[in-house]
């Protein structure tokens, strides 16, 4: 275990950039869960939403949205995994949480410790910002507006909260606990109503006696609730707060696991600043989608319907997307396709059924992409390329594949790496092609390539036929026959090899 402890922070020393000192805004991102209701080898904080792992979609919204680069992502089980992931980036710091942390029970509050650790103390009235890698839907808007609550209102700590609107028996987030009208007493709580008294974990309330009523202080007042209505509650917690830097490291030495889960719980701090008479408000995110988190897979893939629609809502009127619950769309490409629509004005693109477009595709005017085709790597597009149903078109990393104004790829091919396909030429069905770095792919214009044939890291002239053939690695020349016309390539096939490990049975 302490072999893996020092390569993990080691990986995390090179991952690591500076917090610096004059930094008014610090996120912290919580992504050392596991997961265990997840059910899955791989880490909760590294399933994907709308293709992006969750703790990325997390740390980049934190960026944007407090428009600071400053950050801390705090990871734990499977830490080097989730932190390539996530990667490196100016002002990011990844903090380890070790698991169990010598001395120290886990949970949320050591985990915002442990973040706490990876910086020095510069300026104690630095705003930091806290927030849970699993929120995979959180947008740069949510955290916008959550930071301009915070800086906007008096108070010592601010929350994030939700509604909840499913049913109470789906409802496993904490509650918010307000003051009610009145006291355990029947006395009016007057200018206190409705001020956060505490939040209550799902699990804590599971345990309370059903007939007994349960009391929270406020003030030196005692308020009481019943089980039900704790349950009832629709006002939930969702792990996103806001204070000062000197109040967070002052009261995160005072939490304690008095708690179901046995754990040090950062939720504990409405409680504690409450017991001191400082002020903790929250307020409502507008968007219940930006606040979901995860636990089991229905949920994630609950998300990733949200996120498609979220995508089909923005491209719906720009381009034509043949099946909403059906394709992918990355979001880069979707920013893409509205700066090019804005440019260059009406596209006529069309998106088949569960076609899927990664994040480094660029398309073009009049382009038309097949049902169930598949789109990865560095791949340009130019105006009025069609590609068929089922094709895939792949690059390597550092791969570019230019496919040039016109070209038709027919249905099924597979068509891979360091590639130049000129203008007007046409793929046709059962083709496979591929060009490598050492060896690229260059296809002239009006060239058409069909039967069954597989093409390598060949250069090929203008205006021929290959039909039929295996090259590889060849230069294809045109060749002009007396009367004008090109000659085509034909059933061009290698030398057998290997015949003498063939036998008879």
């Amino acid at each position: 275990m302490a072999k893996e402890n020092c390569q993990v922070q080691s990986l995390l020393n090179q991952l690591n950039s500076e917090i610096e000192p004059n930094a008014q805004r610090i996120g912290i991102v919580l992504a050392a869960g596991h997961g265990q209701r997840i059910r899955s080898e791989t880490s909760k904080m590294l399933h994907e939403i709308w293709g992006r792992p969750s703790v990325l979609r997390v740390a980049d919204a934190v960026r944007k949205g407090l428009d600071s680069p400053h950050q801390v992502v705090v990871v734990g089980i499977k830490g080097a995994d989730v932190a390539r992931a996530t990667g490196a980036q100016k002002g990011r710091l990844f903090a380890y949480q070790e698991n169990p942390v010598l001395g120290f029970p886990a949970g949320t509050g050591d985990a915002v410790r442990v973040g706490l650790q990876a910086f020095p103390t510069v300026d104690d009235g630095r705003d930091v910002y806290i927030f849970l890698g699993d929120t995979g839907l959180l947008r740069d808007v949510a955290v916008d507006q959550f930071r301009r609550a915070f800086e906007s209102e008096a108070c010592d700590m601010m929350m994030f909260t939700g509604v909840y609107s499913g049913s109470a028996e789906s409802n496993y987030y904490g509650r918010i606990l307000r003051v009610p009208k009145i006291d355990a007493e029947g006395h009016s709580s007057g200018g206190d109503y409705d001020k956060v008294i505490e939040i209550r974990e799902h699990k804590d309330i599971l345990i309370l006696d059903a007939l007994v009523p349960y009391e929270a202080m406020y003030k030196g007042r005692t308020y009481t609730f019943t089980r039900q209505a704790l349950l009832d509650t629709r006002e939930i917690n969702t792990g996103i707060f806001a204070l000062k830097e000197g109040l967070l490291r002052k009261y995160i030495q005072q939490l304690n696991t008095d708690n179901i889960q046995g754990e040090l719980m950062f939720t504990d701090f409405v409680r504690l600043l409450n017991q001191d008479g400082l002020v903790v408000r929250a307020t409502v995110a507008e968007n219940e989608e930006d606040i979901l988190g995860f636990n089991v897979k229905s949920v994630l893939r609950q998300m990733e319907a949200i996120a498609r629609g979220w995508a089909y809502d923005r491209m719906k009127d720009t381009i034509t997307i043949v099946d909403e619950e059906d394709f992918f769309i990355a979001d880069e490409v979707i920013e893409q396709i509205l700066v090019l629509d804005k440019d260059h004005g009406p596209l006529d693109i069309v998106i088949g059924k569960g076609a899927y477009l990664g994040p480094e595709v660029h398309l073009n005017r009049n382009v038309n992409i097949g049902d169930h085709c598949h789109l990865d790597g560095c791949v340009i597009l130019g105006q009025g390329v069609h590609i068929g149903v089922g094709v895939e078109i792949s690059t390597h990393p550092g791969q570019t594949m230019v496919i040039g104004d016109g070209v038709e790829i027919l249905s099924h091919n597979i068509v891979k790496g360091n590639m130049e396909i000129g203008a007007q030429s046409r793929i046709e069905s059962g083709v496979i092609m591929t060009g490598s770095d050492e060896h690229p792919m260059r296809i002239g214009e009006r060239v058409t390539v069909k039967g069954t044939s597989y093409l390598y890291g060949c250069l090929v002239d203008d205006d021929l036929m290959i039909e039929h053939s295996v090259i590889k690695c060849q230069r294809v020349e045109q060749v002009k026959r007396r009367d004008g016309s090109i000659q085509p390539i034909r059933y061009v096939l290698p030398q057998p090899a290997g015949l003498d490990s063939l036998s008879d049975l």
